[in-house]
């Protein structure tokens, strides 16, 4: 299990925006990731008051970033290069565990495709395919 501060380490995100706390799972091409959500999270304060929601971009994100703790090089901005296929099943809502897996499946040039989701408790939450690069 990899903490919060290995996850600094391969991504330049910072809170309030770095949407991963930890990584329970590593290799080549696959990665298991997790977020933490409680109702103290800034993002519940408006979304949305006294029913919290966590929204469906944002998992996506989780994702995006899940992928960039997996394949970025040192130094490096991740960048979205395209989404397809994005659906989100089930509501996620505090507290809970959001947990990511992230699986590439394709690479062009510095372009690599990823199929991603997002579960709660063993929920489907949202999934997505995901193009990513680098700068």
């Amino acid at each position: 299990m990899k903490d919060k501060e290995f996850v600094k380490s391969r991504i330049p995100h910072r809170d309030p925006f770095l949407l991963v706390d930890g990584v329970t799972y590593i290799s080549d091409t696959e990665i298991k990731a997790y977020k933490d959500l409680s109702e103290d999270e800034p993002i519940f304060r408006g979304h949305f008051p006294g029913h919290p929601v966590y929204p469906g971009v944002l998992m996506i994100e989780g994702i995006a970033q899940t992928a960039g703790i997996l394949l970025l090089e040192p130094k490096k901005i991740p960048l979205f290069a395209g989404i397809e296929n994005a659906r989100f099943k089930e509501i996620v809502q505090p507290p809970c565990r959001l947990e990511y897996t992230v699986k590439v499946i394709g690479k062009k040039m510095n372009i690599v495709k990823i199929e991603g989701v997002a579960h709660v408790e063993g929920r489907l939450c949202a999934r997505a395919t995901l193009l990513v690069s680098s700068l």
